[in-house]
């Protein structure tokens, strides 16, 4: 089983510190949260572990491979990929068009395989009434789970998810949890940041929370519940699950 893992992360903007030495693990097979109030450092933490900004102390491991000079592209072929929180689809091709655009890039595969691949994923994500659909007609949650298909696309071992929760409604947040016990089950381990603390509370086995550039507490939802510190900064007296 591969370990996915950011030691001693530390960026500077401006002469500025925004992160101090923050460290955080995920396993395959397991949904950890990265959470903490605006400005607390975690969106330039996901930003270094995917590569989308350059870390300015640090490193990042997949198992025992080191993947800090690694662009995006590079740490995506030893098995990390990244769901933006932006729309991802490609608006004028249809949902079919949209995964076989992934799919098309992995040279390995034989189009007799893409083609297996591509209808797995359609009906893995439930999407296979949609495949002629294009990406412009699409609700946020389907939108969603095409998004994560293009993500499975290149058969990752660790997923970050940027915001899944953000701009959808009741029932597609129920869908996109459905979806990431799924991704639990294929062994894909998650490390998910978003502003909808419960609802990602509810889903994680373990959350780190930041705050002023560092990793303030860390551990189950009850853990981060009884952590008074916690609650002062960042949850307050009458947060609750």
């Amino acid at each position: 089983m591969s370990v996915l893992s950011a030691q001693n992360l530390a960026k500077v903007y401006a002469k500025k510190p925004i992160v101090h030495g923050v460290s955080i693990e995920v396993k395959q097979g397991e949904v950890v949260g990265l959470l903490g109030p605006n400005g607390a450092g975690k969106t330039s933490c996901f930003y270094m572990i995917i590569g989308l900004t350059e870390q300015d102390g640090g490193q990042v491991t997949i198992g025992e491979e080191d993947i800090s000079d690694l662009p995006i592209h590079g740490r995506a072929e030893r098995g990390l990929s990244y769901l933006p929180q932006e729309p991802s689809v490609f608006r004028k091709l249809s949902v079919k068009d949209n995964i076989l655009s992934i799919l098309e890039i992995q040279k390995s595969l034989s189009p007799a395989q893409r083609q297996n691949s591509l209808e797995r994923l359609l009906e893995d994500l439930n999407i296979s009434h949609l495949r002629d659909s294009f990406g412009m007609s699409l609700s946020g949650g389907e939108r969603r789970r095409v998004e994560i298909a293009r993500a499975l696309a290149t058969n990752p071992k660790f997923i970050l998810l940027d915001e899944p929760f953000a701009g959808v409604d009741p029932i597609s947040v129920n869908d996109i949890k459905i979806i990431i016990r799924y991704l639990i089950q294929r062994g894909i381990g998650i490390l998910i940041t978003d502003h909808n603390v419960r609802e990602t509370l509810d889903i994680c086995h373990r959350a780190y929370i930041m705050a002023e550039g560092k990793v303030i507490s860390e551990g189950t939802a009850k853990q981060i519940l009884a952590d008074e510190k916690v609650r002062q900064i960042y949850l307050g007296d009458n947060f609750y699950l």
